[in-house]
């Protein structure tokens, strides 16, 4: 998604960016827009935007089985993921619609920015196939559910979740470990813990140095995502 999204120039007359804005966002998901938009207006410091997560982690007795996840949207992201959209009352509900499946499938690329490993072993997971996008108080919230490729026994090892964008264009995180919820089935057999990142004072500089023309560094996101530890036992 990246690669093909900065082949487009990031310095744009103002009033060439409306109509550029629209078009880079149905190339791209609307994270990578807002970031696009902060290069345009000169903000160099990352991030640009913000989402506030809530994950709800699926199984039963013996394995887990996926995530649903629910991802809230600063409101700045959201003016620009409906920019030019028709939400009048008669085509919300379509409109809202059309906008979650774009969103979903510009992120599939990137793995829908989520890191499922079991020590250095990835967990893989399905396409998503339905996504919902709402809207509240000047805020989108997408959910969607992400179904693991194939159910992952308890094993004792501590699994560990990241979610988070590479760039460090947009900051995604949990407010705090009652964000991550475990099914009852779950919480039966795992327990969780939520570890923040931490970053150096150097890294943190950097991260504030960025100049607004500068190629995106996909080692960023890493420096500054939450993990949280996912222990379960059969």
């Amino acid at each position: 998604m990246h690669l093909i999204c900065y082949n487009i120039p990031i310095f744009l007359q103002v009033q060439d960016y409306c109509v550029f804005s629209r078009c880079f966002f149905k190339c791209c998901s609307a994270l990578v827009l807002v970031a696009s938009l902060s290069f345009s207006t000169g903000i160099a410091a990352h991030p640009h935007s913000w989402i506030d997560m809530k994950t709800y982690v699926k199984g039963d007795d013996k394995q887990l089985t996926g995530f649903n996840m629910i991802w809230s949207f600063d409101p700045m992201t959201t003016a620009y993921l409906f920019d030019g959209e028709d939400m009048s009352p008669k085509h919300r509900e379509a409109t809202l619609k059309k906008l979650a499946a774009s969103v979903i499938e510009n992120m599939m690329t990137t793995h829908y920015f989520t890191f499922f490993y079991d020590g250095k072993t990835p967990i893989r997971y399905e396409k998503v196939h339905k996504a919902t996008l709402t809207e509240s108080k000047g805020k989108a919230t997408l959910e969607f559910e992400l179904d693991l490729a194939k159910p992952y026994p308890y094993n004792g090892h501590p699994l560990q979740l990241r979610i988070f964008d590479p760039t460090y264009y947009v900051d995604m995180s949990w407010k705090t470990k009652a964000d991550v919820i475990l099914d009852a089935d779950v919480q039966s057999h795992c327990t969780g813990k939520l570890k923040q990142p931490n970053p150096t004072p150097a890294q943190v500089s950097y991260a504030l140095s960025i100049p607004p023309d500068a190629d995106p560094d996909n080692t960023l996101g890493q420096l500054f995502t939450q993990t949280f530890y996912i222990t379960c036992k059969s």
